[in-house]
């Protein structure tokens, strides 16, 4: 089992930031000084990963523009020798063979994933939600392709969330299980429980590696939550998942106070000494 290959959906409405995503990809919102999806990007080619699908929607060119060459703007920052910034503009796109299709009904997650079996075909793959930033030590997506490579199998990244939480996001059963570092069996899944019937608070997170397999069992999946078809229901007709506790720090970049998380804790331990100091002079003058 060799993962080679990663899928990003990208194609939501990004209803929670309105109105600023009326006319912009939610995707494509700045945290610092890129804009979230280029993260994930540089995640999936960070665990080795070079040829990358994303699945689009109405009104996403900007995703398309943003990962591809940029001849005038080129031309700009060479004539003006801003060679550090045509380097970063270059990079972007290089970072990988990037294709794209565009999923022609918003009916969920799992409707999203099944418009990559043509590209992905019988092959393992890489899936990482293009709205969610995870900053770790070692690639979360790196994380899992180790496991799902160990054990021949489907795997998801889990998180503890707060109980109060629980009813926004699939949540897994593990049993008697505890994490410890490793990989574990997860034996069954729950899409969006009420807190009081969820069977621990151990969230799925937005990054997966799943087998081919995922594809038969969306064909058997009817709508579920929200009259969409969800991809944890899908998961749970799978053989063999198992989870990864995620080791770092996840921020969901579609509702705003996580955005303002992402951009203030970013920049206290971004490399750039001069922006440190300018965001913790802004907080200290709040707060002091």
């Amino acid at each position: 089992m060799d993962v080679t290959k990663a899928v990003i959906p990208a194609a939501g409405f990004g209803t929670r930031f309105l109105p600023v995503t009326k006319a912009q990809p939610k995707e494509m919102m700045p945290v610092l000084d890129k804009p979230t999806i280029q993260y994930v990007v540089e995640e999936a080619v960070e665990a080795g990963i070079d040829d990358i699908l994303i699945i689009t929607g109405r009104g996403k060119q900007a995703i398309e523009r943003h990962f591809d060459k940029s001849y005038e703007l080129e031309e700009a920052l060479k004539a003006d020798a801003k060679h550090d910034r045509l380097d970063r503009v270059q990079d972007i796109a290089d970072l990988a063979d990037i294709h794209y299709v565009r999923q022609k009904e918003r009916d969920g997650l799992g409707d999203a994933v099944q418009y990559a079996e043509k590209h992905v075909g019988d092959d393992p793959f890489a899936l990482l939600l293009g709205d969610t930033i995870i900053e770790s030590d070692t690639p979360c997506t790196a994380n899992l392709i180790n496991a799902a490579e160990t054990h021949e199998t489907s795997v998801l990244s889990l998180e503890r969330v707060p109980w109060a939480d629980v009813p926004s996001y699939g949540v897994a059963d593990v049993g008697d299980v505890e994490s410890s570092g490793g990989s574990f069996p997860v034996t069954d899944f729950v899409e969006k429980p009420p807190r009081e019937e969820a069977p621990s608070n151990l969230a799925i997170t937005g990054r997966y590696v799943l087998t081919s397999e995922i594809f038969d069992a969306l064909d058997r999946t009817e709508m579920g939550v929200g009259g969409e078809l969800q991809l944890t229901d899908a998961i749970r007709k799978l053989d063999g998942v198992r989870g990864v506790e995620l080791d770092g720090d996840r921020y969901d970049i579609g509702n705003i106070p996580s955005w303002l998380q992402a951009n203030i804790e970013m920049a206290l331990t971004h490399d750039d000494g001069e922006m440190n100091d300018a965001v913790k002079n802004i907080l200290e003058a709040q707060f002091s």
